[in-house]
């Protein structure tokens, strides 16, 4: 009977011995602030990379390419630009150079006629 009783008496008291309460103030430099602002228009100002798989006379043929394109790559953002007279069905958004390529090398396996475009923000 001494047992459970101080075992119950043991685990209540280990569970207020552990609880804890605080503040924290945290104090920084305000020129981080404004870094992080820099770094963030340099982001957003930056380019990307894309690889284009194919292009297509017509929306629907070009809609099918892009809907294999998902099969093959599921996961990966791709789309479709129009640009007169065709459609292009591109894949990825990568922010380095380096990073497309090692997917293009992925990507050439099932489609060989892949290439890597750069793109601006806004394009």
């Amino acid at each position: 009977m001494r047992t459970p009783i101080f075992t119950i008496l043991f685990l209540s008291v280990s569970f207020l011995s552990f609880s804890q309460e605080g503040t924290i103030t945290i104090e920084q430099n305000p020129d981080i602030d404004k870094l992080v602002e820099i770094y963030k228009d340099a982001n957003t100002n930056s380019g990307y990379y894309q690889i284009q798989v194919g292009f297509r006379s017509s929306d629907d043929a070009a809609q099918r390419l892009l809907e294999q394109v998902e099969i093959d790559f599921p996961g990966w953002y791709s789309t479709i630009k129009f640009n007169q007279p065709t459609y292009r069905v591109r894949l990825g958004k990568f922010k380095t150079k380096m990073e497309a390529q090692r997917r293009l090398i992925k990507v050439r396996k099932k489609y060989p006629d892949a290439f890597l475009l750069p793109q601006k923000i806004g394009a």
